[in-house]
């Protein structure tokens, strides 16, 4: 089993970046969701409300972000100029985050139609992981729904497609890590796990939402799918709260390390599969 992907998503439900290789810092890869857009409330932005967001490319240069949406350009410094901070909400979670400026906030909110803010997570800020789910005292997470890392099999996917009418690609599923040659749904059975010279924890399944609906090149949603079949057969029969479950959350045993294309992927460690 090796690494076929290595992904990033810098401002938390734009387009992501696909890179040959990365960091692996504790909230997540380098880069990986430090900013995010907020409402007039400070409340997170996600295609959820405004599927538009996929559409908005982002790529990384020098010392900042380049956004760009028809034909529309903005580059934007990794620190925003002022030090106001406010308390942003991620779901059930807040933490501080400092405010960009309005000339970049106004050119997000004419593209969304919304009034929105662009915010940064300063590197003195920890937004705590569910402790329940925590492998050490100060896991700590990005903008990131939840947990540091994703990781999905190549084949995982491709069992899910060979029961769709049309194929969905992998970014419908926002990884961070894209496994070759596991078979399909073997991830649900990992606990510990060795990429390149770094180790992870498997600490939680992946609760999807209709962000797997919608086509990432057009910012449209498909309708149904893939949520309808895999409601099928990928919901635990002991589940509570009946959540559809497709990949694998992670949180790293040390930071520093790089991981990159064609690395190893190695199981240390297995648990028990789930009953679907």
């Amino acid at each position: 089993m090796y690494l076929s992907e290595i992904n990033i998503y810098p401002i938390k439900s734009l387009a992501g970046i696909s890179l040959y290789d990365s960091t692996v810092k504790q909230r997540g890869l380098q880069f990986d969701r430090r900013w995010m857009l907020i409402n007039e409330k400070n409340e997170f932005l996600t295609q959820r409300e405004f599927p538009l967001m996929a559409t908005v490319n982002v790529t990384i240069r020098a010392e900042s972000l380049i956004v760009s949406y028809a034909g529309s350009e903005k580059q934007i410094a990794f620190q925003p100029q002022r030090e106001e901070t406010v308390s942003v909400k991620i779901w059930s979670s807040k933490c501080r985050a400092k405010v960009y400026e309005n000339e970049t906030n106004e050119w997000f909110s004419n593209i969304l139609q919304t009034n929105c803010r662009l915010v940064l997570m300063p590197s003195e800020t920890r937004r705590k992981v569910n402790y329940f789910y925590a492998v050490h005292r100060d896991d700590h997470v990005s903008f990131a729904d939840g947990y540091p890392f994703l990781l999905i099999g190549e084949n995982s996917l491709n069992d899910l497609n060979s029961k769709l009418e049309n194929p969905v690609p992998m970014n419908r599923f926002r990884p961070n890590f894209v496994v070759k040659d596991s078979d399909a749904f073997a991830e649900d059975t990992w606990k510990k796990i060795k990429i390149g010279n770094t180790l992870f924890h498997i600490v939680k399944p992946c609760g999807r939402c209709i962000i797997t609906t919608i086509e990432q090149r057009t910012g449209v949603s498909d309708g149904k799918e893939p949520l309808k079949t895999l409601a099928t057969y990928r919901i635990p029969k002991k589940s509570v709260k009946k959540k559809i479950l497709f990949g694998q959350n992670l949180i790293a045993e040390n930071a520093g390390g790089i991981l990159r294309i064609g690395d190893k992927v190695e199981v240390i460690e297995k648990k028990n599969q789930p009953k679907f």
